[in-house]
């Protein structure tokens, strides 16, 4: 028997679904798909304890994911002084990207009731 896979060449970006999310009444655009080592890479250098480098590796995430146009307007907001932008809220967009990204909820489903 041989041993042998093809892992082929998925999909094209063009027949992906567009990544979107809204940020102060802006909308920002991502890529379509990521490499998964960027993903990797994020995993990988986020697990030491400096402060400065975990806010290096969330720049280049954000820097990775959202297209050109997209990462200027994001990171001017992330300057201005009138729309505050918490690190709590960085920590929620990453990771709904990373979701999103990965294919992979990083929440369970929703509980609903029967009959609401």
């Amino acid at each position: 028997m041989a041993k042998f896979k093809d892992f082929g060449g998925g999909t094209s970006s063009a027949e992906k679904e567009p990544v979107k999310f809204m940020l102060h009444g802006e909308e920002f655009n991502c890529r379509p798909e990521l490499q998964g080592k960027v993903l990797l890479d994020l995993v990988a250098r986020s697990s030491g304890d400096d402060p400065a480098e975990a806010a290096k590796i969330i720049s280049e995430f954000f820097k990775n994911v959202l297209l050109e146009e997209s990462f200027a307007r994001f990171d001017a907001l992330l300057v201005d002084p009138e729309k505050i932008v918490s690190v709590d809220t960085l920590g929620d967009i990453s990771a709904w990207l990373v979701e999103v990204y990965s294919s992979r909820p990083t929440q369970g489903p929703e509980v609903s009731s029967i009959g609401a």
